[in-house]
C-alpha cells in the first residue's frame, strides 16, 4: 500500500511561489491543506444543477483562515529580527496571532474593539500567552492605532492584512483550490470583512494563470454583512452592525484590492442581511455536516441570493470558503440552535417517549 506523503504546511510545499528570503525560517503548525467538501444539500435545493465545493479553512490549526497568512507574516518578522507582534483584531487575527507568536518565541499584543469580540476567540489568544489590550469604539480605531504604534516602533511586527506578506500567505488556498479541482472553479464565493481574503485569493489565482497551471480565472464574488457593508454602500461605516463579527469591519484595510479582484475577475461584492447569514449558518450544520462562525456563512448566503437573483448560469461550478469554524463563536449557537436536553429518568418507557416526541 502506497502511503500518504506526510504534509509540511505552506511555506514548505510552496516556498517556491512566497517571497521570502532564504534565511526566513519555515516554521509551521500544519496550516493550509483543508478539505474542499463537495455540497450535497445546497446542492440539492438550489436550482441550475450548480457544482458547489465549500473550501473549509475551519480546520486550520487555530480554526481559521488566518493561520495561512499568519505563518508566513511570522517567517518574515523572524528574518528581520523582530521582536514583538502587533494586530488589531475581531478575533481570528488574535488567536492566530497568539499561536504563531508561541511557536516563535515572539511577544504578542493584541489590540481587540471593547466588547466585540466572541469568547472563543479571546480564549485562544488569551491561552496563546497574547497581551490583550481592548480599545473603545469599533474594530477601525484599534486598526488605526495599531498602525500608528509600529511607524514609532520598527522592531515591532504588525501582522494584519496590511502586512503583504499575510497577502502572500493567504493566497496558498487558491492554489489548493485549483490542485485539488484540476482548474479554476467558474465562480468564488466568500465573505468580506477587511477584505483580505478575496484579494489573497484572486492574486493566488493569476498567479497560477500565468504560470500555466490553470485554464482560466474564477470569477470572484465577495459579501459583506448589510449592517457593516462599506464597500457596497461606498462609504466608511463608523459604526458597524452585525451578528457575524468577524466581518463587523467599517472600513477595510484592503477595500482597493477586493474592488480590483471583483472588478478584474468579472465578479462584484454584495451585501446580505443578518437573518440570511444566520439561515445560512444552521443551514449548513443542519443539512451539510459543517459548523462554521456566523461570518463563514455569508458567502453561502450570498450564493442563495445570487442564485435567486438569476446571476449564477446553470451548471456553474463554484467554490465557497468558509472562513472559520463554529466553535470560534459559540454564544451565537446557542442562541439560535441549541434547546434544553430534554430531562428523564432512566426508564427505557420515558426514553421511548422522547425518541418518539
Amino acid at each position: 500500500m502506497e502511503l500518504m506523503k506526510p504534509w509540511s504546511g505552506i511555506i514548505a510545499a510552496y516556498r517556491d511561489r512566497l517571497p521570502l528570503s532564504d534565511d526566513a525560517p519555515s516554521i509551521t503548525l500544519l496550516e493550509g491543506n483543508t478539505p474542499l467538501i463537495p455540497s450535497v444539500a445546497l446542492h440539492e435545493t438550489l436550482p441550475g444543477n450548480l457544482d458547489i465545493f465549500f473550501k473549509y479553512e475551519g480546520l486550520n490549526p487555530t480554526g481559521s483562515f488566518k493561520d495561512r497568512g499568519m505563518v508566513v507574516a511570522f517567517a518574515r518578522a523572524l528574518a528581520r529580527k523582530a521582536g514583538i507582534c502587533l494586530c488589531a483584531s475581531t478575533g481570528n487575527t488574535a488567536a492566530s496571532a497568539a499561536a504563531y507568536a508561541a511557536r516563535s518565541g515572539l511577544r504578542c499584543i493584541v489590540l481587540l474593539p471593547e466588547g466585540s469580540i466572541a469568547r472563543g476567540k479571546l480564549a485562544q489568544a488569551a491561552m496563546h500567552g497574547a497581551r490583550i489590550v481592548s480599545i473603545a469604539g469599533p474594530f477601525d480605531n484599534a486598526m488605526r492605532m495599531a498602525q500608528e504604534l509600529v511607524l514609532e516602533r520598527p522592531e515591532i511586527e504588525l501582522v494584519n492584512s496590511v502586512n503583504p506578506f499575510r497577502i502572500e500567505g493567504q493566497k496558498t488556498a487558491a492554489f489548493e483550490v485549483s490542485d485539488v479541482l484540476g482548474d479554476a472553479p467558474d465562480f468564488h464565493f466568500l465573505p468580506v470583512g477587511n477584505a483580505g481574503n478575496i484579494t489573497a485569493y484572486w492574486k493566488g489565482y493569476r498567479e497560477y494563470a500565468q504560470a500555466g497551471k490553470i485554464s482560466r480565472l474564477p470569477r470572484m464574488v465577495g459579501f459583506e454583512a448589510a449592517g457593516a457593508a462599506p464597500i457596497v454602500e461606498g462609504r466608511i461605516i463608523s459604526n458597524p452592525q452585525t451578528v457575524a463579527s468577524a466581518i463587523r469591519i467599517g472600513n477595510p484595510a484592503s477595500w482597493k484590492g477586493a474592488v480590483c479582484a471583483a472588478s478584474e475577475s468579472g465578479g462584484w461584492i454584495g451585501s446580505v442581511t443578518d437573518e440570511a447569514i444566520l439561515d445560512a449558518y444552521q443551514f449548513l450544520a443542519r443539512r451539510e455536516g459543517i459548523f462554521v462562525e456566523p461570518a463563514s456563512a455569508a458567502g453561502v448566503a450570498g450564493l442563495r441570493q445570487e442564485v435567486a437573483r438569476g446571476r449564477i448560469p446553470p451548471g456553474s461550478r463554484v467554490v465557497i470558503t468558509l472562513t472559520g469554524h463554529g466553535l470560534k463563536d459559540p454564544d451565537i449557537s446557542t442562541q439560535v440552535a441549541a434547546p434544553q436536553p430534554i430531562s428523564i429518568a432512566p426508564v427505557l418507557a420515558e426514553l421511548q417517549r422522547a425518541v418518539e416526541e
